[in-house]
């Protein structure tokens, strides 16, 4: 399954430690990291992104559930980028891509106060002993999640429903006074912008899917020619 799963420490080093051996599971076969963070909470509220995986087809945090997720940590207070966060510099977190319940980031945000240090990785796990015994090890405190589909059913009900609305407009601008046909056109107009716009929204996500469908299964690819080459 893949999971969206913290892992909160009480320092860097040991958050350094659980970093490590998250990447020895999946060199291990046990997991699959996707992508990671080694994320701290400052004093101030500030989140500091002291390492990221920007190596691999998802190396980039922008635009995946993982950068989401830490974009929601962050809170008002925002982010003081670490010098090993490049890849994050100028870009932007898609909120609704995030794929997890807001109670998990409510549980998350509490769990990593100031100045704690979490890993944040997106994974694939079918059983969670390993992880949990590695970093229960380490003194971390493990939360997870199963990340849902991304929301295009939602997209789709909430364009219909638009849809929905301008069709009864339209029914009424037919049979509206004169004086009212103009108020009713501009409703029409601002409802029809709303409606195109979510549909590229949509769009936009629906791509965003697909490409990171695409990189998943292409890292593993690559893993699976890796343990084939040590065999032979």
């Amino acid at each position: 399954m893949d999971r969206m799963l913290v892992v909160v420490f009480d320092n860097e080093s040991r958050a350094y430690e659980g970093k490590k051996a998250l990447l020895q599971l999946d060199g291990e076969g046990s997991i699959t990291v996707y992508a990671y963070a080694v994320l701290a909470k400052n004093a101030d509220g500030t989140a500091l992104i002291k390492q990221e995986d920007d190596a691999g087809p998802l190396g980039t945090l922008v635009g995946t559930s993982l950068g989401s997720l830490i974009g929601l940590l962050a809170g008002p207070a925002g982010f003081a980028i670490g010098a090993t966060a490049g890849a994050l510099s100028g870009g932007a977190f898609d909120l609704n891509n995030v794929r997890v319940g807001d109670d998990f980031i409510d549980d998350v945000g509490k769990l990593l106060s100031p100045h704690k240090v979490a890993v944040v990785a997106e994974i694939e796990e079918e059983w969670t002993t390993p992880v949990d015994e590695r970093m229960e090890a380490l003194g971390g405190f493990v939360v997870r999640r199963t990340l849902a589909e991304v929301r295009h059913t939602v997209d789709n009900e909430a364009i219909a429903a638009m849809k929905a609305d301008l069709a009864q407009l339209k029914a009424e601008h037919a049979k509206a006074r004169a004086d009212r046909k103009e108020k009713l056109e501009s409703k029409i107009d601002q409802l029809n912008a709303k409606i195109q716009a979510q549909v590229k929204k949509a769009q936009v996500g629906l791509e965003a899917a697909k490409g990171r469908a695409k990189a998943k299964v292409q890292l593993l690819k690559t893993k699976a020619a890796a343990a084939r080459s040590k065999v032979l």
